[in-house]
């Protein structure tokens, strides 16, 4: 763990990464624990309530035995298609401990994305609930069901001897561009997460800390920045199956658990904003996936009571940025320092680091970087530059705070500008008539782009092209004069991946289209 301080300079230069040569995440996260102190909590589940480290490993030993059961052996691919449960942590543990490889899998998926992504890893096996028995009826898998199973032998089941590089989970990125693609990663991505998250909440472990997020456990947000993080350190983790997301919801939660830390998406606390909804008695709140911007931090420090802290990463490579602000203050338009463990770069087109606007990259060694894409030699060899893996986004330090400009084919580039879209939506999220918004480049033929800004409004405001010129004179107002947005669409709603990003791509095409 990463001792407390104020000083963060001297944190990170004398960090080293421990990784030993025989690791499995299944005794980071479950039976180092059961082994030192069984009685433990490890999971509060919502409805069924306290699951101990002991009970934990039970579970997980007895679904090892079943997957066995099934013909499971090291190396191979099972699926787990389960939302936020003590059965879906204890399926990825026994599938750790056969040194098998876990597939997370979101539960609102539809047959079609989960079928390439089961045939593209070659799975046989998914670990699901009942509910999605129906799903994977037809793909070719057999589905195990650990509630229809009756009482599992729970004689202990050792896990496997693996070492940090033995493959352990394929995470499928949310295909935003492209096809997914499998980012298969080896024991010690865990060990890699663990600074960063640490560090995004306030040095993570203290006394009477409870660890939850509304993200789904499927992805890497809530998978690799909550549950395992909260499992390897002790830290009691809420699970709760919410439906859909709501700020009464979670307001609710918070207190009847007694939850001292969050992740929430940049989309929950636009949700919670706009819904001017408090929530005091946490300790941390920590976001990441899209820059907040400094008026949505100014709001937390007023709904929270605390600095949120933002982290920045990516499937293939996570946690490599944050802030913490009980070790350095935040800078606003900064997504904040690299971890300690991490180096960062902005480099050019050759790979070069640079002083100005890059592409923000990660040098090779770090904990937390993926080993292949699976099954894409060609896709792995193109993310990296030389020693750098890219990330593909740019960026351009200020100090050693890092600057988010936008993904690489995000940038918009008109009159000879290059601009970025976050900012222009972060400034346009402060105006009171705005739920969210998405800014993307618009094909001119003078400019050769224009930014346009499609804007989803609250409900009590109506869209009108006064409002709409208001808008624009308020962004030209607080950032330049050439990056306002000419143009101005109001949308009942954005297009969202089912992590919460907006896909800009769906409304570059729409602006293409429009004129077309």
């Amino acid at each position: 763990m990463l001792e407390p301080t104020q000083h963060w300079e001297a944190l990170r230069d004398g960090f080293r990464w421990d990784i030993p040569d025989r690791l499995n995440m299944a005794a980071q996260v479950c039976d180092d624990w059961a082994e030192t102190d069984p009685e433990r909590v490890a999971i509060i589940d919502d409805q069924a309530g306290a699951i101990t480290y002991g009970r934990l490993r039970e579970m997980a030993d007895g679904l090892a035995r079943e997957l066995v059961a099934e013909g499971v052996v090291r190396g191979d691919r099972v699926g787990v298609l389960r939302t936020q449960s003590p059965w879906t942590a204890a399926a990825h543990i026994a599938i750790w401990k056969l040194g098998a490889i876990s597939i997370p899998l979101f539960k609102l998926f539809k047959r079609d994305a989960l079928a390439t992504r089961l045939a593209d890893a070659g799975a046989s096996v998914v670990v699901t609930d009942e509910s999605g028995v129906a799903l994977l009826d037809g793909l070719g898998v057999e589905a195990l069901v650990p509630e229809t199973m009756g009482a599992l032998d729970a004689a202990p089941f050792p896990a496997a001897e693996t070492g940090p590089e033995v493959p352990a989970v394929l995470i499928y990125t949310s295909g935003t561009t492209g096809s997914p693609k499998g980012a298969l990663h080896g024991h010690r991505v865990l060990t890699g997460h663990l600074p960063g998250v640490e560090a995004s909440h306030d040095f993570l472990g203290q006394p009477g800390d409870v660890l939850w997020t509304p993200a789904d456990w499927a992805w890497i947000g809530g998978l690799f920045d909550v549950l395992m993080p909260g499992l390897a350190l002790g830290v009691p983790v809420v699970a709760a199956r919410l439906d859909k997301f709501s700020p009464e919801a979670a307001q609710d939660l918070i207190a009847r658990h007694g939850v001292r830390n969050v992740f929430f998406p940049p989309t929950a606390l636009r949700m919670l904003k706009a819904a001017d909804m408090a929530i005091p008695g946490l300790r941390s709140v920590a976001s990441g996936g899209e820059p907040l911007g400094a008026e949505m931090l100014d709001w937390g420090r007023g709904a929270f009571g605390l600095s949120i802290n933002e982290f920045y990463g990516q499937t293939e490579c996570n946690m490599v940025a944050t802030s913490c602000a009980a070790a350095f203050d935040p800078r606003p338009g900064c997504i904040g320092r690299a971890v300690p463990g991490f180096r960062l770069g902005v480099v050019d087109e050759a790979g070069r680091e640079v002083g100005g606007e890059g592409d923000i990259a990660v040098h090779r060694g770090a904990a937390s970087m993926m080993l292949e894409y699976w099954n894409r030699p060609e896709a792995t060899a193109a993310k990296f530059r030389g020693d750098w893996m890219l990330t593909g986004d740019r960026g351009v330090w200020d100090g050693d705070y890092l600057r988010f400009v936008g993904r690489e084919d995000d940038v918009i580039t008109s009159a000879g500008y290059r601009i970025g879209p976050s900012e222009i939506e972060d400034c346009l999220m402060i105006h009171p008539a705005v739920a969210t918004v998405g800014v993307v480049g618009k094909p001119d033929a003078l400019r050769t782009e224009i930014v346009k800004a499609y804007v989803v409004l609250k409900d009590e405001f109506d869209a009108t092209e006064a409002l709409a010129e208001e808008l624009r004179d308020y962004v030209k107002e607080r950032l330049a004069g050439h990056s306002y947005p000419r143009e101005i669409a109001f949308l009942k709603s954005l297009p969202m991946t089912v992590t919460g990003k907006v896909i800009r791509k769906d409304l570059k095409a729409m602006a293409a289209g429009e004129d077309a």
